[in-house]
């Protein structure tokens, strides 16, 4: 299988929390993913450079916050996240590096 460089623009990074730990038990891996990526293309870019079977994507957008750090306002970046279900007898382990 050859991956596409496109891909790994589609896939920011893995999101390693508590409740992501948890869903892993169930199959499922978070990832945050590009603003304007579509589910499609989230599933694509997941099997074909993790070597997977996807069987759903579920994807959420949090809003960025007004925060104030030192006396300086700022604003936080929207983020979507994407929740990518996998087939049963498929692993992701987000810990190491691809």
């Amino acid at each position: 299988m050859n991956k596409d460089p496109r891909h790994y623009d589609i896939i920011v990074s893995p999101i390693i929390t508590e409740k992501a730990t948890l869903a892993s038990e169930n199959n499922q891996v978070v990832f945050k993913v590009r603003r304007n990526a579509t589910k499609p293309q989230i599933k694509a870019a997941v099997e074909k450079l993790f070597d997977v079977k996807v069987t759903a994507v579920n994807t959420l957008l949090r809003k960025g916050k007004n925060k104030v750090f030192r006396g300086v306002r700022g604003v936080q970046q929207d983020v979507k996240k994407a929740v990518v279900t996998l087939a049963d007898g498929h692993r992701i382990d987000v810990t190491t590096g691809l």
